[in-house]
């Protein structure tokens, strides 16, 4: 049995940031992913794109940006299952938890904060005849290393954040880039859609719209896609991959049969307090939360973490006045000190 105060299911960047928010307030953290490797999405899906609104970072690879959140939680050292996934949840008498994994190991915990991101995920494939035949010859639904297509023709369908932002990317790697959208106006982020258009200007990026592709060509492997412009004209373009990016099917996964309040797949939480669900001592914070004025930002899982964090030290020590001090004067290992030695540090460094 694994003991510890706060079970973190999903290992991506709020569960990562949640370690040390919890660490501040000396709670231990364990985590639990399906996955083999921490990071979640950005590990798994595109661990060479850029990120842009992280802040302090005007831009950082979503690797890398794992990669210094296990830098800051280390001292604090979390344990980790990975590559099993959470299956069953008990709560016993005392309000606690048991969370056994498909494998069967068993994690007692205080609280439970799901950071599952989007939980299990799959692409959403475009419905094009044969297309499962050219998966891995041509057809790519992720990015993990841009350098794959290094000097390659490249044609990306979609009109969201990824497929912008990915199409501005590789139009420095790839010997040409083509964008398609079936429509003028784009869902991505304004900033991108300018700079795609400018790169657009400069012959940088090929930019179709409204088009959409109909048909993959190629004997071995893909060799070049068929656009529809949706008034029954077509054309033929030449590629080397085709990389559809029309964002995933989240599914749950057995965590929708906890007794949880869900909204289109989704958890329903109280965001006026501390995104705690319907289940006292169960949270949900990151993508898989709900609630109105919800925004799917790592931004704002990490605002979600640090208010979960206060939440659970509050449950586990009922009626202990705490006094929220900053890591400015206190340091990461002084949050366990008073007011008075914090106002003193202050006047100290000022004089």
């Amino acid at each position: 049995m694994i003991e510890t105060d706060i079970l973190i299911i999903g290992a991506g960047p709020t569960g990562l940031f949640a370690v040390f928010e919890a660490g501040l307030l000396k709670l231990k953290c364990h985590i639990i992913d399906a996955l083999p490797q921490i990071g979640g999405q950005l590990s798994e899906l595109y661990p060479k794109k850029p990120i842009f609104d992280i802040p302090g970072f005007p831009e950082v690879l979503a690797g890398d940006l794992v990669d210094n959140l296990m830098e800051q939680i280390k001292q604090f050292q979390p344990g980790f299952t990975l590559g099993e996934r959470a299956e069953t949840i008990e709560t016993l008498e005392d309000g606690t938890f048991i969370v056994t994994t498909d494998k069967g190991t068993k994690h007692h915990a205080n609280s439970i904060a799901i950071a599952g991101g989007l939980g299990s995920f799959e692409p959403r494939k475009p419905l094009i005849d044969d297309i499962e035949f050219y998966e891995g010859k041509g057809v790519k639904y992720f990015i993990k290393n841009p350098e794959k297509f290094r000097d390659k023709r490249v044609v990306i369908s979609g009109g969201g954040d990824s497929a912008l932002d990915w199409s501005i990317f590789l139009a420095n790697v790839a010997s040409e880039v083509t964008l398609i959208h079936r429509r003028n106006e784009f869902r991505g982020a304004l900033d991108s859609v300018e700079k795609v258009q400018e790169l657009k200007n400069l012959g940088k990026i090929r930019l179709i719209t409204p088009a959409e592709v109909v048909g993959l060509n190629g004997a071995e492997r893909l060799e070049s896609v068929v656009l529809d412009d949706g008034k029954g004209g077509q054309q033929k373009i030449a590629t080397d991959y085709f990389i559809p990016l029309f964002g995933l099917t989240p599914k749950l996964g057995p965590i929708a049969n906890w007794g949880l309040e869900i909204d289109k797949n989704a958890i329903k939480v109280n965001n006026a307090l501390d995104y705690q669900t319907n289940i006292p001592g169960i949270y949900a914070i990151g993508d898989v939360n709900t609630y109105p004025g919800k925004l799917k930002l790592i931004l704002c899982g990490f605002h979600e973490a640090t208010l979960m964090c206060q939440s659970v030290y509050q449950r586990m020590n009922p009626g202990k006045k705490y006094v929220m001090k900053y890591t400015t004067v206190s340091g990461v290992d002084g949050f366990d000190g008073t007011r008075k030695e914090a106002e003193k540090a202050v006047v100290k460094s000022i004089d």
